[in-house]
């Protein structure tokens, strides 16, 4: 039966009723302004097809993705988001899909600032061939053009004829879902945000003459039989640029269309700042990149892709980097995609210079600017390596390099071509780069960590995992487990270690925080009698610190892991994994890949300032998922792991500190990453060490005045100590929220006027 349900709207801080409108019109003040949405007849309310009628109206500034919040009881993930509008089926109407009965629903007018006209919402519940004659229409409806349509209808089709109709109503609806009419949410970034990045408020022209230092930028370009449309498009990109102190470095390299040196002399007679060297034999793009190199008398070198396209910014952008920053020798920024049409796409916001991150992916990538005696120094590009040749260079130059010389600038300055054959589209496009980038990243181990080995990562093209070896013998590890009763974890935990784990040198050290179960402490009795087991009392309050601190001056082992007793092993070589990264001199605490017990991601590491403290990154994904540019999947340097299972060598712990004893239970871990971090070391995760880890079983939740005052009492501890640097995580970018889940568009980006 057909049923239409109103929903209240209940505005959240960030949301402003307009005076005089009686609830109709609304400022957004933030980028996390919503609406709790509650049914007549309130929750829970049914999952199944609904048509959504909602009359969204923009009257100031510009809506800017709008969202529905399903919450199916395990809170309001963002895997799981509705966005809107989908196409409509007429007038203000769409089709949704909730999978299952909502315990909770909320609507993200915009995330950006603005002012809007909301009039009511309401679901009225159809049947599933309603739902699929209403998508139908949707698509033609659209004002998308006619193969995006056909197209639609044409995955639609191939599902059906694979699946049945039965399978048809979910695959057309993710058709449907992907015709939008709303613009996307970078093309309204970028709107809003970045021509010419406006938000600097300082003219091109104004920052250029408040230079106190003007370098000069060799952009270094290999080219080959490359389509006039796009080499055009490359030098004017260049030519297009605000800063005016460069010179284009160009080597044909014996190119057998004819057009391109009629094009390269066409524009070498037209700018004296363009000079071109045609080779008179094909050495592919190494010797093409050294022989533009020989032109180049800049200051610095900047590395530029004969079909790609520099921002206009970009040179003014770098050379106001090291005039703030002297010391940077090699430096990088962010990047996207640019398609045939000119239309940019999968912005790439990148940390900071992130070595463990740079071994298994080339973050650095475009646009790389390198000082050029640094780049001379090294040899210039490595014959042989094509493909992978500026990962190669960088790594060489990074051997010479310590940290604090490379930088990082926050800004899309790099626009990469996606056309048919481009390692734009896809890494596995050019196999040879996938074994270049391996050799690459090989013979830079090879030199810095003797022993090690580099190895492809399984249905990640371009990128690599470096296993390191254990020292002989193997270290001892303490592994302390606190625990309070909760005997069916505790169980779990325990011997899922023992039984799986191949580590060879380990024990477990379960702290008993007063356990009084006859259950408990018979099984104490029974589980010492394995000699890698110890219980150690513990008879004071609850204190997480307290007692990890406890336990670590009662062990004489080399490296301690910190294990919640709702951990439980499902990986044989995770400790393996997790100490071989422990014993690097450099490095300091490591984390590991944890999951829900329903195989979803709960910990893929922490940044700092998501949701006011710290928040996880890649909450909620399903287990095999790429994350971010396939950050889940590598190891990287983070500011931050979970002491819910984390390794490090006793002497690390013991010099800052261990865990402060006044954070009792929450952000003990942050803050103790954070002062290893300051002591100089690098943190570290990896989705190689897997776990599951039933959260909060033992402790419970914030549910209780007391519970919510403490966690109050934490935050502001956590602010006191640590103040803005919480929003300023260099694993992290100033580009991506910190107001919602990680990786998503922040609006506004959280970049401060340069001076």
């Amino acid at each position: 039966m057909q049923r239409t349900v109103k929903f209240q709207l209940i505005p959240n801080d960030q949301l402003k009723e307009v005076d005089g409108f009686h609830g109709k019109r609304w400022e957004a003040t933030g980028n996390d302004g919503h609406f709790y949405l509650v049914p007549d007849g309130g929750y829970p309310f049914p999952g199944g097809w609904y048509r959504l009628d909602l009359k969204l109206t923009q009257k100031r500034g510009r809506l800017a993705n709008t969202t529905l919040y399903p919450d199916y009881g395990a809170g309001a993930l963002e895997t799981l988001t509705v966005k809107l509008p989908l196409v409509s089926v007429g007038g203000d109407s769409c089709i949704v899909r909730f999978t299952a009965n909502l315990a909770a629903l909320r609507l993200d007018p915009s995330v950006a600032v603005c002012e809007f006209e909301i009039e009511g919402m309401t679901l009225r519940r159809i049947t599933k061939s309603q739902a699929l004659v209403g998508m139908m229409a949707g698509i033609v409806r659209s004002r998308h053009g006619f193969w995006m349509r056909a197209r639609a209808f044409g995955r639609a089709a191939e599902r059906l004829l694979r699946s049945g109709v039965g399978g048809l109503g979910g695959w057309l609806y993710d058709a449907y879902s992907q015709v939008d009419d709303a613009p996307s949410d970078y093309k309204e970034w970028i709107r809003l945000y970045e021509q010419d990045y406006p938000q600097l408020d300082r003219p091109a022209a104004e920052r250029v003459s408040a230079l106190p230092r003007r370098p000069v930028f060799s952009v270094v370009v290999p080219v080959y039989n490359t389509d006039e449309r796009w080499l055009r498009a490359c030098i004017d990109s260049v030519i297009s640029q605000h800063y005016s102190d460069w010179e284009l470095c160009i080597a044909n390299d014996a190119s057998t269309d004819p057009r391109v040196r009629v094009v390269l002399d066409e524009y070498q007679r037209k700018d004296h700042r363009i000079r071109v060297v045609h080779r008179s034999e094909n050495g592919h793009i190494s010797a093409a990149s050294n022989s533009a190199l020989e032109l180049a008398s800049g200051e610095y070198v900047a590395l530029l892709d004969h079909d790609d396209e520099l921002h206009p910014m970009a040179l003014l952008s770098m050379a106001e980097a090291v005039n703030r920053h002297p010391g940077w020798r090699m430096l990088y920024s962010d990047e996207d995609k640019i398609d045939t049409k000119g239309c940019r796409f999968e912005p790439y916001f990148k940390a900071d210079y992130n070595y463990d991150l740079f071994l298994a992916q080339n973050s650095i990538c475009h646009l790389g600017v390198y000082e050029t005696a640094l780049i001379r120094e090294v040899g210039g590009f490595r014959l042989g390596l094509e493909g992978s040749q500026d990962w190669d260079l960088a790594l060489r130059c990074v051997e010479k390099l310590r940290a604090d010389e490379i930088g990082h600038v926050p800004e899309i300055l790099y626009h990469w071509r996606a056309i048919p054959g481009s390692t734009a589209l896809s890494a596995d496009q050019k196999n040879y780069a996938h074994d270049s980038g391996l050799r690459a990243v090989a013979d830079h181990v090879a030199k810095v960590a003797p022993g090690a080995s580099v190895l492809p990562i399984e249905r990640h093209a371009g990128h690599y995992r470096v296993q390191y070896p254990l020292p002989a013998p193997v270290p001892k590890v303490s592994l302390i487990v606190p625990t309070r009763d909760k005997l069916e974890l505790l169980r779990v935990c325990v011997s899922s270690i023992l039984d799986i784990t191949k580590y060879e040198d380990f024990e477990i050290l379960i702290v008993d925080n007063g356990s009084e179960e006859r259950a408990t402490l018979d099984y104490f009795a029974e589980i010492v009698s394995d000699k890698r087991v110890r219980v150690l009392p513990y008879p004071h309050a609850f204190n997480y610190s307290a007692i990890n601190n406890f336990a670590v001056e009662h062990t004489d082992a080399e490296v301690i892991g910190l294990v919640n007793n709702d951990i439980e092993a499902i990986s044989s070589d995770w400790l393996t994994e997790m100490v071989s990264q422990a014993v690097r001199p450099l490095i300091g605490a490591v984390g590991a890949l944890l999951y829900y017990p329903d195989d979803t991601v709960q910990h893929g590491g922490v940044v700092t300032g998501i949701g006011g403290v710290a928040g996880h990154v890649h909450h909620g994904l399903p287990r095999g998922s790429s994350g971010y540019f396939s950050r889940m999947a590598l190891v990287q340097n983070l500011s931050c792991v979970t002491a819910a299972c984390l390794v490090i060598r006793r002497e690390v712990y013991r010099q800052v500190g261990g865990l402060d004893e006044g954070l009792k239970v929450a952000f003990n871990d942050v803050d103790f990453c954070l002062r290893v971090r300051d002591a100089g070391y690098r943190n570290l995760w990896t989705p190689f060490a897997e776990l599951y880890h039933h959260e909060s079983a033992s402790r419970g939740y914030e549910d209780t005045p007391e519970k919510v005052a403490r966690f109050q009492a934490e935050c502001n501890f956590m602010f006191k100590r640590w103040g803005e640097s919480l929003d300023a995580d260099p694993a992290y970018n100033p580009n991506l929220t910190l107001t919602a889940a990680a990786y998503q568009l922040a609006f506004p980006p959280r970049r401060q006027p340069q001076t």
